[in-house]
């Protein structure tokens, strides 16, 4: 490859990324208004500066549009489940119940936007805890905006060996390291997402109501950190693929303790919260006089108990996930060049979906199931079915566009060499400073691919050849590499759509993205320091 790494071609790639910054943040733009801007002036970059033509382009935006797919596939039942719980009044229940296992609002937040979701995140991930906790929150009366920004914080932490470890997995594919190498970056991976994640608990408390909020949150933050964190880390060493989920599921059922204690049993809130709709929430209460006990909770949360069964039994079940997965469904690919010689390899099967374990799928008949289920209970009535399709379909057309925008732009990024002269080039300035912004060059790959696993796969040669050159810790890098995609996750543009689309408040990407920018930066540059500071002895 003889891609040139300068300041002029580094300027030209990050300008795509800028652009959309500038404009969902500075100026408010909405994902679908901004992602066309952004994919045009990689476009234009692309031909001018990385010598690529017009069938390398054709072919990216192609795999761009299938991966977009995949992520749709998911963004449409979990639109629906949604409105099938709402058409229900399901959320309403929810609410009440949650009230009645602990009346300290606070834990009812994080029970639904960091526990669940990380619950979630350990089974599925793809973006579902977010489309399924966001509008949760809401119905504990969390504003729109907040419950996308928790909800994002909440998964991010699973991103590594959530879903069954598929991006670690990956990472280690993708790097071909062995034996110890393996151990060592495992260990270092568990322990940037730990700071993720404990990191999640006081941000959450926090945003609620500053320091006397974080001094009540405290214990159950350490007491479900201690699970999520110091258990991945343990498990990391013996069983990748459930050092997520075992963790998330005992913090599940820990977090029902917790509520039991005497310093979270009594009520408490904090009135003037700025996280919290009180009107709304007051409003809504008055509405549910008479309604209150038409659902119980474990009624109420009947589709996400659907969504938690077949997906444990299909990813858990070897014989029968091994059977479903046969079906794969995909596009061949012939391999393209630029000028550069930048190679994009061929495909046989690009990106391949196993339409039977999808997590779409799993999300679609949860919906279909729970709308029978409510439909036998008289909680949906005539109408109410063709009510939610339309509403979904309404919610998923803005949604649908910023995404295949969005990705088709990072794959014309990356398929012309404009994200590796990102990493290329801030490697260089750097040298062995680079070490700071390893864990950024992981935060960076999981918003242009909007995936930890693509990042790994994307960047994570990259990152070995980087540490092998400037003789730096391997495993330290590609552990801060993953760890990297994991909060990268947060700032992922389609993950947030997925928020913003379920949550109501499809346009306002801009805003969320301005809420976490800073949580990530400051966590990403706490990494660095770490990762800094222990090469120096190892």
């Amino acid at each position: 490859m003889d891609l040139p790494v300068n300041i002029l071609m580094w300027v030209m790639a990050v300008l795509p990324i800028a652009i959309l910054i500038v404009l969902m943040i500075k100026f408010q733009w909405g994902a679908a208004e901004a992602a066309p801007i952004g994919l045009l002036a990689a476009f234009i970059i692309s031909i001018v500066f990385y010598k690529s033509d017009l069938q390398l382009i054709g072919l990216e935006s192609a795999k761009g549009i299938w991966t977009a797919l995949t992520v749709i596939a998911i963004i449409l039942p979990a639109i629906l489940i949604y409105e099938v719980t709402t058409e229900a009044k399901a959320f309403d229940s929810i609410r009440n119940g949650l009230k009645k296992f602990t009346s300290n609002e606070l834990l009812q937040i994080i029970a639904i936007g960091w526990v669940f979701a990380s619950f979630l995140q350990g089974i599925t991930g793809f973006g579902v805890p977010i489309a399924v906790c966001a509008p949760l929150l809401v119905g504990l009366g969390v504003r729109p905006l907040w419950a996308v920004v928790i909800a994002l914080l909440g998964q991010a932490w699973g991103n590594t060996f959530g879903t069954l470890a598929v991006a670690w997995d990956a990472l280690v594919a993708q790097t071909g390291i062995q034996g110890s190498t393996v151990v060592e970056a495992a260990i270092w991976a568990s322990l940037f997402i730990w700071i993720i994640n404990i990191a999640t608990g006081i941000m959450i408390s926090w945003v609620y109501g500053r320091m006397e909020a974080v001094k009540k949150a405290l214990p159950a933050v350490l007491i479900i950190t201690l699970i999520q964190g110091g258990g991945q880390m343990i498990l990391s060493q013996s069983n990748p693929s459930l050092a997520a989920f075992i963790p998330s599921l005992l913090s599940l059922v820990a977090i029902l303790f917790i509520g039991k204690l005497k310093m979270y049993r009594n009520a408490w809130s904090i009135q003037d919260s700025k996280m919290m709709l009180r009107q709304e929430a007051g409003n809504k209460q008055q509405a549910e006089t008479g309604a209150e006990g038409s659902l119980s909770m474990n009624q109420a949360f009947f589709p996400f108990y659907v969504l938690t069964a077949i997906t444990l039994l299909v990813l858990l079940v070897n014989p029968l996930k091994n059977f479903l997965n046969q079906w794969k469904l995909g596009l061949s690919y012939p391999e393209t060049s630029t000028g550069y010689g930048v190679v994009n390899h061929a495909y046989d099967l690009f990106s391949p979906v196993m339409p039977l374990t999808n997590s779409g799928l799993f999300l679609l008949l949860a919906a279909i199931i729970g709308f029978v289920y409510f439909k036998s209970k008289g909680q949906i009535q005539k109408g109410g079915g063709i009510r939610a399709i339309r509403r979904t379909i309404e919610k998923s057309i803005p949604s649908t566009i910023a995404v295949i925008g969005l990705i088709i732009m990072s794959k014309i990024m990356g398929g012309t060499g404009q994200t590796t002269e990102l990493a290329m080039g801030t490697a260089g300035v750097m040298g062995q400073t680079y070490v700071i912004l390893a864990p950024a060059i992981g935060v960076l790959g999981s918003f242009m691919t909007s995936s930890n696993m693509s990042s790994n796969i994307l960047l994570g040669g990259f990152q070995q050849a980087t540490s092998q050159l400037l003789h730096i810790n391997e495993a330290a890098i590609l552990g801060a590499h993953t760890g990297g995609g994991a909060l990268g996750s947060v700032f992922s543009p389609s993950k947030i759509i997925l928020g913003t689309t379920t949550a109501g408040i499809l346009g306002q990407e801009g805003l969320v993205l301005k809420k976490i920018l800073v949580f990530v930066i400051t966590i990403a540059i706490l990494m660095g320091i770490i990762l800094t500071l222990a090469t120096q002895f190892i």
